[in-house]
This record gives structure tokens, sequence and C-alpha cells, in this order.
């Protein structure tokens, strides 16, 4: 099966080096681009991709709203958020605004592919280094205690919000499992209970959800 993939970005060689990269994969294939927020979200309901790599940063409609607009609408393409940690401080709210995982531009080409499977195949474990390192960026930044929303811990068992912390912190269902003396499959049913019972989507909005509980701060990690 094929995963049929939109760029989303301004810069014209960001796009192509893309497009160039993925040609090199029979089951990847590129079915359009944009330049513009805006463009990206009338694409996806022209194309129907299956994942949509975007960037936060275009003139315009930004990638945020792109995101928002596209998850909450009937489409059931994925977006896969293509930042720059230097640069954006937006990838929270890109995540907030649907985004099933994201990458990072400096890393390696096969990273970004692989990125790009997990998320088509309807999973947002990305790796998790790069999930703790987004947490400590964002939790790192002045001011960011003061604006992240607190939620009310509500429905869940101490063993659950364990398990939802170490989530946060990035951690693999097997370091959780070697972190609480547990097996990988009694993880894997924590993390499903806890989809169901916070109504996430998936992993990537329970690492969100356990910033926004404060379980995860300037100590991800």
């Amino acid at each position: 099966m094929t995963v049929r993939i939109l760029l989303a970005d301004d810069q014209p060689l960001v796009r192509s080096g893309l497009r160039v990269l993925i040609a090199d994969h029979p089951d990847l294939e590129v079915v359009g681009e944009a330049a513009t927020g805006s463009e990206a979200v009338r694409l996806v309901g022209d194309l129907g991709p299956d994942v949509v790599v975007m960037d936060i940063r275009m003139p315009g409609m930004d990638g945020i709203e792109a995101t928002r607009r596209i998850t909450a609408g009937p489409a059931t393409s994925r977006v896969l958020v293509l930042t720059t940690f230097d640069e954006d401080d937006h990838v929270y709210g890109a995540l907030r605004a649907g985004a099933s995982g994201f990458v990072v531009k400096d890393m390696a080409l096969d990273d970004i592919l692989a990125a790009i499977r997990v998320v088509a195949a309807g999973d947002a474990l990305i790796a998790p280094s790069v999930t703790r390192r987004l947490i400590a960026e964002f939790a790192g930044r002045p001011g960011a205690a003061k604006e992240r929303p607190r939620r009310p811990i509500e429905g869940i068992t101490e063993r659950e919000r364990e398990v939802l912390t170490l989530v946060g912190r990035g951690r693999s269902n097997t370091e959780i499992a070697q972190d609480l003396f547990i097996t990988v499959a009694t993880v894997k049913a924590h993390v499903s209970r806890l989809l169901t019972k916070l109504d996430a989507r998936d992993r990537v909005q329970l690492v969100i959800t356990a910033y926004e509980m404060g379980l995860v701060g300037t100590r991800a990690g």
C-alpha cells in the first residue's frame, strides 16, 4: 500500500529535496505540494493525502492554523509537523491543533521517512529522544510555566497516572515496562485505557495531556 503525501512548505528547495528523497521509495508517493497553509488545506480536500508534511512558518495562514482546519475537517489526512527547534516557538501549538507527530529539519533523511510511515500507519510515537527534547525545549522557555494550561486529573488510576507521566517524558513502552517493573503487554494495556479515558487520538495527545496536567516539566527526560 502506497502512502500518499502532501508537502507543505514555503521553501521550494525543501519541497524539492523531500520529493527527490521520497521518489526513491516505492511505498511513498508525493501527490501534491503547497507553499501556504491555505493551499495545503485546499489540496487536502482535493487530493485526500494520507500524510501532510507541514511546515509551521508559512506566509498567510501558518502551519498551526492549517493543521487545525485539516484535523477538524472531514478528511482523514494526518499531519506531520516539520520544524526547527532553534527557531520555532509553536511546536506545542501545532501538536495541540491535532498534529500526529513532528520531524526536525536537521534529522537524518531516513528518520524523516520512518516518521512519515509511522504516522501513516495511525501511530504517533516518533523517536522518544525527540519527544523528550521537544518537551524540555518547550517547558524550558521563559514564561512557559505561566502559559501552560492545567487540566485536572480525573478518572485514571495511580498506575495509569505513572504510565501517563512516563509517556509524557518520551519513554517507549519497553522503557516504561522497565521503569515500573511490569510487562510490555501491561504497558500497552494501560496506554490503551488512557487513550480511551482521556479521549486522546494518539500517543502525541497523551504527551500533551501529561504536560497540561502538570506531570511533565523542565525535568522531563
